[in-house]
C-alpha cells in the first residue's frame, strides 16, 4: 500500500485522522493528484486530493462503476468495457464546492461531490444542549426534565370486542397473545400509517396481527399492549426480565415490518452526531487525555457527512427512521463493558468507512456488500467481516439475542440491569419512557426487519414485546421523544409522494410549505444519524 499523500494529513491534523482508520484503503496517484478508495470492496466513497484541496466523492453505482486515476486520461470512470474520461481538475470541483447543492453532480451525473450541510436540530435538542453545555448543573436539570416527560407520550389503546378482516397471511408472524384477547380489537388513535383496509383504521386492529400498509408491498403494521401478551411469554426468563407495572403493561406499542426480500437497509451519519470524540458517560480512568477520541481522532475531516440520503438512494427510499444514541451517552460507565476498550464506545460505519470501531459485546446491526441485513452481538472474530460491511451501527447491549449452540432467542442478560446495560433514562434508574427498537424475525422462511416504538416502556417491556413477536434479535435505537423515535413511510404515485408517520405526532419533525411536506432525512439534512429503507434494485 502506498503512503497516503501528505497533503491529505497535513491539511487537517498533525496526528492520526479518519483515513488511518480505514484498513482496506487503496491509494493511487497520477498527474499530480492522489485518489483514495476508502474501501474497494464497497467502492462507494473516495477522497481526491490535488494541490492544497481535498474532495469527498461518492460513486452512486458502486457495483457497476470503477473510479480511477490514469496517467494518460487523468480521472476516469469505467463501466464494463466503457471508459468515461472526466476532467475534474480544471474547475469542475471548485465550481461544485461553491454550489449550494449538497450533492453536486460530476462527470455527467456519474459521480457526486459531497458538500457540507447544516443539519436541522429540534427545539428540544437545542434546549437540552444549552442546559448541558451552558448552565451549571445542567445535567441534573436534564434528568429532572426527563422525569417530567417520562410518561408524556404514553398511549393506551381502546380494547373492544370484535374481529377485523384484512390481517395479512403473508406477513411476519403474529404476536403470541393471551387467548382471552384474540376476539378483541385494539384501536390506536395516533397511528399515522395509511393501511390498505380503511375499515381496519376505523374499527380497530386485532392485537399482534399484521396489516398491509398502503402503497408499499411488503410493508406491514401491527399494534400491541404488553398486558395482553400470552402468559407463557410473560412468565418466561423471570431471572432476566423485570416485572412490568400496570402503566407500561397498558402502554401502546406501534410496529412496522419490512420484507427483506424486497427492501435494502442503509445507514447515514448526521451532520453533527453521533460524533467521534469521547463520550461524557464513562469512567475517568478509561479516557486517554492524550487522544481526542477513543479511536484516536476527534473529527471526521476530510470526509463530509451530509445528514441526507443521496439522490441515487433517495429515488428508491420508502422509509427513514432515527438511529442510535449520540456519542455523549454512547459508552458505558458501569459494568464489565465500562472497563474494556476505553469504555466500549458504540461503533458505526457508513459506506464501508469506519467512523468508530465496532466493539465486542455490543448489539450491532450491519449490512454486507451483498445487501444482507444482519443483527448480532459483536465479537472479536466478527472483525473478519469488516472488509465486506457497508453499514453498521452499535447501540448498547441486546434486548433479544439467540442463545449459544443454536438455542432459541431469549432476552439479553442485561435487560433488567440499568447501569451495566446502559439503558439511559436517569441516574435514579427511572427507565420508563418512550423508546424505539429494531429487530429481525424469520417467518415462513422469510426475514423481516421490524421497527417498534414503545409509547412508555422499560427495556423489560421491550423484551416481552419482541419475545411475543418471536424475533431472532432486537436492540434499542433511541428514546425520550418523538424526534428520537421518528419513522416516516413514503407512498409514491407518479410524481407525487405522501408522507405517513408511524405515530401521527412525528409529522411536526418535517419541514412544511404550503401544500407540501419536506421530509426529514430525505429532503432536509439532519444533525442526527438515521437508517433508511430502500426498494431493492431490479436488474434487467
Amino acid at each position: 500500500m502506498r503512503p497516503v499523500a501528505l497533503l491529505l494529513i497535513a491539511a487537517f491534523t498533525t496526528g492520526p485522522n479518519i483515513i488511518d482508520l480505514q484498513p482496506f484503503r487503496r491509494v493511487s496517484s497520477a498527474r499530480g493528484a492522489t485518489l483514495i478508495n476508502l474501501n474497494p470492496a464497497i467502492n462507494a466513497w473516495f477522497l481526491l486530493a490535488a494541490g492544497d484541496s481535498t474532495w469527498h466523492l461518492e460513486n452512486p453505482q458502486p457495483r457497476e462503476q470503477q473510479v480511477m486515476l490514469d496517467d494518460k486520461s487523468g480521472f476516469v470512470i469505467a463501466e464494463g468495457k466503457d471508459r468515461y474520461p472526466c476532467d475534474l481538475l480544471s474547475g469542475a470541483l471548485d465550481e461544485g464546492r461553491k454550489s449550494t447543492r449538497i450533492y453536486y453532480p460530476l462527470c455527467g451525473g456519474r459521480l457526486w461531490l459531497r458538500n457540507p450541510a447544516k443539519g436541522q436540530r429540534t427545539a428540544l435538542e437545542s434546549a437540552t444542549e444549552f442546559l448541558r453545555n451552558q448552565v451549571w448543573g445542567g445535567e441534573k436539570v436534564i434528568i429532572l426534565f426527563h422525569h417530567l416527560l417520562s410518561d408524556r407520550w404514553r398511549e393506551t389503546g381502546d380494547l373492544t370486542a370484535g374481529s377485523a378482516a384484512g390481517a395479512a397471511t403473508a406477513g411476519p408472524g403474529a404476536a403470541l397473545i393471551d387467548s382471552a384477547d384474540t376476539a378483541r380489537l385494539l384501536k390506536p388513535v395516533n397511528l399515522g400509517i395509511t393501511l390498505e383496509s380503511p375499515d381496519v383504521e376505523r374499527n380497530g386492529m386485532t392485537p399482534g396481527a399484521w396489516y398491509p400498509a398502503a402503497g408499499n408491498p411488503g410493508v406491514y403494521v401491527s399494534v400491541l399492549q404488553p398486558n395482553i401478551i400470552a402468559p407463557a411469554v410473560m412468565e418466561s426468563h423471570r431471572d432476566l426480565v423485570s416485572h412490568l407495572d400496570n402503566v407500561e403493561g397498558a402502554s401502546l406499542v406501534y410496529l412496522i415490518a419490512f420484507d427483506l426480500d424486497r427492501y435494502d437497509l442503509g445507514f447515514a451519519m448526521g451532520t453533527n452526531f453521533p460524533g467521534v470524540g469521547w463520550s461524557t458517560h464513562l469512567l475517568p480512568q478509561m479516557k486517554d487525555a492524550s487522544l481526542p477520541g477513543p479511536d484516536g481522532i476527534g473529527s471526521i475531516a476530510p470526509l463530509v457527512s451530509t445528514g441526507l440520503i443521496s439522490p441515487e438512494n433517495g429515488r428508491r427510499t420508502v422509509a427513514a427512521f432515527t438511529g442510535g444514541f449520540k456519542r455523549e451517552h454512547g459508552a458505558f460507565k458501569f459494568g464489565d463493558l465500562a472497563m474494556e476498550n476505553h469504555g466500549s464506545h458504540y461503533g458505526f460505519l457508513e459506506n464501508g468507512v469506519v467512523f468508530s470501531k465496532l466493539q465486542p459485546g455490543l448489539a450491532t446491526v450491519f449490512v454486507l456488500n451483498d445487501g444482507a441485513v444482519e443483527m448480532k452481538t459483536w465479537s472479536e472474530a466478527d472483525n473478519a467481516l469488516l472488509g465486506r460491511i457497508r453499514y453498521a451501527r452499535q447501540n448498547g447491549v441486546p434486548i433479544i439475542e439467540s442463545g449459544a449452540h443454536g438455542k432459541g432467542a431469549a432476552p439479553g442478560k442485561l435487560v433488567a440491569r440499568w447501569g451495566p446495560g446502559n439503558w439511559s433514562g436517569s441516574e435514579d434508574e427511572k427507565l420508563r419512557t418512550i423508546r424505539a427498537g429494531l429487530a429481525v424475525a424469520t417467518h415462513n422462511a422469510k426475514r423481516w426487519l421490524i421497527y417498534a416504538v414503545f409509547s412508555d416502556a422499560t427495556p423489560s417491556a421491550m423484551a416481552r414485546v419482541f419475545q411475543a413477536y418471536q424475533t431472532n434479535y432486537a436492540m434499542l435505537t433511541d428514546m425520550n421523544a418523538l424526534e428520537h423515535t421518528y419513522l416516516a413511510l413514503y407512498r409514491r404515485a407518479g410524481s407525487e409522494m405522501a408522507v405517513d408517520h408511524l405515530i401521527s405526532g412525528m409529522s411536526v419533525l418535517d419541514k412544511g410549505e404550503p401544500g407540501a411536506v419536506i421530509p426529514r432525512f430525505l429532503g432536509v439534512p439532519d444533525n442526527r444519524d438515521f437508517f433508511y429503507v430502500m426498494r431493492k434494485e431490479t436488474k434487467p
